[in-house]
């Protein structure tokens, strides 16, 4: 079926896509209790809210923009507004639907340069990951 070279490299990408995908949604269902107990302020811009989130969600993100190029825009809205990822939200939409940028981990990359150069507000973060109820309640 895929004996010519060209055929190989597209199977092998699209099974790549997919494994990026079931790797990101199982992912972020699992990880989806913990970032609901951060504390993230309402009117936290990019970079302070990529200072509140663990690495695991910014690489989850950028796997699930791998998987479904484009098409992760709506879905990484809904996810991030039902986290309480404000903050994060718009940025995802933006990077998304820019052609050719999936292979290139843009949140990883956004999340070390908030913590390296020391970007976002500097105030100390409340993280609660032991508390059996979440600060707030999501919509």
């Amino acid at each position: 079926m895929f004996n010519s070279g060209i055929g190989q490299v597209i199977f092998w990408l699209l099974v790549a896509m997919g494994a990026a995908l079931t790797i990101a949604l199982i992912g972020l269902v699992l990880m989806v209790r913990q970032i609901r107990r951060l504390q993230v302020p309402h009117d936290a811009g990019f970079f302070t809210t990529m200072r509140y989130v663990p690495l695991l969600l910014v690489v989850l993100l950028d796997l699930l923009d791998f998987g479904l190029d484009f098409f992760s825009a709506p879905i990484s809205w809904i996810i991030l507004d039902r986290m309480g990822l404000y903050g994060l939200r718009n940025k995802a939409v933006i990077e998304a639907l820019i052609p050719f940028t999936q292979p290139i981990p843009t949140f990883t990359l956004s999340w070390a340069a908030a913590r390296l150069l020391n970007l976002g507000d500097q105030e100390a973060q409340a993280i609660i990951y032991n508390s059996e109820e979440p600060p707030y309640r999501l919509r």
